[in-house]
């Protein structure tokens, strides 16, 4: 019977006791007091179970500001004006005097503070996410490749006027980092008050800020009135740029001449002679015209609506506003590394990876060294000792490698810090001249995938000889990517797909099989998927079990793909690696196994192919792909 009251007493509160009822209202008063009922969610679980704690002693602002403080205005949105100087604005205006305690946790899960940011800067962030998660989202449901529509090779971010980052999509790493640089080329050519409403740049030159010539970086200037707020740049891989292969990444390329169009930056107004002209170029040099154009089309329109997006919200701040809430955020980024740079241990750790080859000199291995220091205040990465210029297209200009660089960086510093341009200024990047990693033009570089994940391999590699306790083992390296086409002249079909392999390691936990990791983050393809665009017919589809590296903790397993040829000639070009090598445990942690791919014939013939190779099947050919695992974290404990 008690226990019936009791409940009933919760459904209508106005029957409970009168003292818990005045003690509940006591608690609701003392927590409208407080500035810790706004902490905002983009900040860490950690920091949010912490924040009243933090942010008691605070001084609440008086009126609406408190109230919207305590969280007791759900009204709040900035969404609800979008007139500049309308209430939305006013209301963004008010809560500038309601300072929130920034804190992060570092990776020893002490609190560390840091300069206090506003409301505001955090509404401004987060919104500022969901534009670049929003055209991240319509790069990949507008393209027809399946490279990007299944397998999400696509990548968004936001900048200042000035070329600092804001914001950037969840997507691949490898891409997002090379945006900045492909806009600081750009502003270069075409400075930042030469833009006129209507125009955008469009390129692919990897001298120039890109990576490699199949992904198209697209940008997209901001307006608010005549003034450019900002900018939206977008970056995708095409399916077919030209080039002495289908799909435009020929393993023994020398020169860059061989692998498909070079487009330097060009700036031209949308929907005028110029961008017809420009796009008819591009098709007129491409295996896969319709493919090209429709995903070109989706790229360019992605950054429009970004863009307008962008514009939208700085009206909200007004132009002062909006610069000085997003120059809080950079700031605010930019302490936190800090803060965790200092909590780091101080010293030089140096760590060595390889690749099989560079495609041309199969029997020669190509080193990447990296040393890292961290001095409290910074981390310089040095990649002297790495292999001078290939002759193959393994080369990676500077704008790849800095992807690396600075994903080493958030994974030593921590993923609750919002990312920006303040993420990056304690990075310092030291690359040889004419180098494999900083190659001179007109070096080839199709490949380069291989060799940035080499060099985030080796930049974790050295941070975890100072810290193995928070560093993953070696990962298998770069995903296998296979190109395929097959039928001839304008009709040809071009696709591709990406296999991955085994991650490594951590202390606390086992690898992860088949995950593209680091500077990746490709999904795979659908075995469905490719037999509807390739006459293969996928046999098989498994974990390599076994294949992950020994240890407390196992490294992941790699991949088992195998491919019947229904149709002839598929040609195909293959380009991987870890075939010559194999990804180091950590802490005693044993390595993980080889790649290994195979071809029989319909003869009954046998072909190793090399990591890196091109090829053709015929009808009744078997193609046999077993990808890399992770190495091992830990001593293996003896039953």
């Amino acid at each position: 019977m008690g226990r019936r009251r009791r409940r009933r007493a919760h459904r209508h509160p106005e029957r409970a006791r009168p003292g818990r009822r005045a003690r509940s209202d006591d608690r609701r008063e003392r927590d409208r007091g407080r500035v810790g009922g706004a902490v905002p969610r983009g900040l860490p679980a950690a920091v949010r179970a912490r924040g009243r704690r933090v942010a008691d002693g605070l001084a609440a602002a008086p009126g609406r500001a408190h109230r919207l403080a305590a969280g007791g205005d759900r009204r709040s949105s900035v969404s609800q004006s979008r007139r500049p100087g309308g209430d939305g604005a006013r209301r963004l205006r008010d809560l500038d005097s309601v300072r929130l305690a920034a804190a992060a946790v570092t990776g020893a899960g002490r609190l560390v503070g840091a300069r206090a940011m506003s409301v505001a800067a955090e509404i401004l962030g987060l919104r500022l996410a969901g534009i670049a998660d929003e055209a991240q989202a319509r790069l990949v449901r507008g393209a027809v490749s399946t490279l990007v529509r299944e397998g999400q090779d696509c990548s968004a971010a936001l900048f200042l006027a000035d070329g600092r980052m804001i914001a950037e999509a969840t997507a691949i790493p490898l891409l997002l980092g090379c945006l900045a640089p492909a806009l600081a080329e750009t502003l270069k050519r075409f400075p930042t008050e030469s833009f006129r409403p209507g125009e955008r740049v469009l390129f692919n030159d990897p001298y120039a800020g890109g990576t490699h010539l199949p992904d198209m970086i697209a940008i997209e200037p901001a307006f608010l009135g005549a003034q450019v707020i900002g900018f939206v740049a977008a970056i995708m891989h095409h399916q077919d740029v030209g080039g002495a292969t289908p799909g435009s990444l020929p393993t023994e390329a020398r020169e860059i001449f061989q692998e498909g169009l070079r487009l330097p930056p060009a700036k031209f107004a949308a929907g005028s002679e110029a961008e017809a002209a420009l796009l008819a170029l591009i098709l007129a040099n491409s295996r896969a015209p319709e493919a090209v154009r429709r995903d070109l089309a989706a790229q360019l329109r992605a950054g429009e609506i970004a863009a307008a997006r962008l514009s939208e919200l700085a009206a909200e701040f007004g132009a002062d506003g909006f610069r000085a809430e997003a120059d809080s955020l950079i700031r605010y980024s930019n302490d936190l590394t800090r803060a965790a740079l200092a909590e780091l241990p101080r010293g030089r750790w140096r760590y060595e990876d390889r690749l099989d080859h560079d495609g041309v000199a199969l029997d020669r291995p190509v080193p990447i060294v990296a040393e890292v220091a961290l001095d409290g205040q910074r981390m310089v990465v040095d990649l002297a000792g790495s292999a001078p210029r290939s002759q193959g297209p393994i080369n990676a200009v500077r704008s790849a490698v800095m992807a690396a660089a600075c994903f080493g960086l958030r994974v030593a510093t921590g993923a609750q810090i919002p990312t920006n341009a303040g993420c990056y200024a304690a990075l310092e990047l030291r690359l040889p001249e004419d180098s494999v990693v900083n190659p001179r033009f007109p070096a080839a570089v199709n490949a380069r995938t291989g060799t940035v994940k080499a060099v985030a391999n080796a930049v974790l590699g050295a941070l975890a000889e100072a810290m193995p306790e928070r560093f993953p083992a070696a990962n298998a390296g770069a995903s296998l990517v296979l190109a395929l086409a097959h039928g001839s002249g304008r009709g040809r079909r071009v696709t591709a797909e990406v296999v991955a392999g085994g991650s490594g390691a951590a202390k606390d936990r086992p690898g992860i099989a088949g995950l593209s990791t680091d500077v990746g983050n490709a999904r795979n393809l659908p075995a469905e998927i490719l037999e509807m665009e390739a006459p293969l017919r996928v046999l098989r589809v498994a974990r390599r079990r076994g294949s992950g590296g020994e240890g407390a903790q196992p490294g992941g397993d790699g991949v088992v793909r195998e491919y019947l040829a229904l149709d002839g000639p598929i040609a195909v070009t293959h380009r991987g690696d870890r075939h010559l090598s194999r990804a180091r445990g950590l802490a005693g942690g044993g390595a993980g196994a080889s790649a290994r791919t195979t071809v029989l014939r319909a003869d009954g013939r046998s072909e190793d192919i090399p990591s890196k190779a091109q090829f053709a099947l015929g009808a009744g050919d078997r193609l046999a792909v077993e990808t890399a695992g992770g190495g091992g974290h830990g001593k293996r404990k003896e039953p």
